[in-house]
């Protein structure tokens, strides 16, 4: 699932997914840190999900996928679009 929160000039979007789905350390990874796994990586939150806000400028779009224990790389059914192997979010 993803969040968006709008600023003035950037998009604050978290990327969330249950707590054990799948088990294990996820990050997500794309354009906005240039693929590098383990910079974002998702952590607990009260409400027993796993989630990490990250700050993206205004009106981009910007791909990305999730990367998982044993390199199990997987997409966001809730972004807005597919392109090719990777989610596409739009700011």
């Amino acid at each position: 699932m993803l969040e968006r929160t709008r600023r003035k000039d950037r998009t604050e979007v978290t990327f969330v997914l249950p707590a054990d789905a799948p088990p294990g350390p996820v990050s997500v990874v794309g354009d906005f840190n240039e693929w590098q796994p383990g910079v974002h990586t998702l952590t607990a939150r009260k409400d027993g999900n796993r989630a990490v806000t990250i700050a993206l400028p205004a009106a981009s779009a910007q791909s990305f996928r999730y990367l998982g224990a044993g390199d199990h790389w997987f997409n966001d059914e809730n972004a807005d679009a597919q392109d090719g192997t990777n989610s596409r979010l739009h700011t």
